[in-house]
């Protein structure tokens, strides 16, 4: 029913920024909160920010002060603006709905010198 599609990562080196985009369909979108999740490498998949309907943000300390979540209700679409990046940043990046168990295909971000 719910079908979200990641989109924006790349290679970036150390203090460098990135955008990343999901765009949603379905009706979840309109009645969740909507999250950022990430992937490092042998690691478990960590919520990093969120956002509710209302447009009310919540980051992990990880990402505090260098990311930004927002949405674009319209556009059913999320968005992930990454500062500052560390190498500890470099995951694949996911948006799913809070709550919900359905992901995208990921977007990989890569942080080097």
């Amino acid at each position: 029913q719910v079908q979200l599609v990641e989109s924006g990562g790349g290679l970036v080196q150390i203090g460098g920024s990135l955008r990343l985009s999901c765009a949603a369909s379905g009706s979840i979108f309109s009645i969740n909160a909507m999250g950022w999740y990430r992937q490092a490498p042998g690691k478990q998949r960590e919520l990093i920010a969120a956002i509710t309907s209302g447009g009310s943000p919540n980051y992990a300390d990880s990402v505090k002060g260098r990311f930004t979540i927002s949405r674009h209700s319209a556009k059913n679409t999320v968005y992930l603006q990454m500062n500052s990046l560390k190498p500890e940043d470099t995951a694949v990046y996911y948006c799913s709905a809070i709550g919900t168990k359905t992901w995208g295909q990921g977007t990989q971000v890569t942080v080097s010198s």
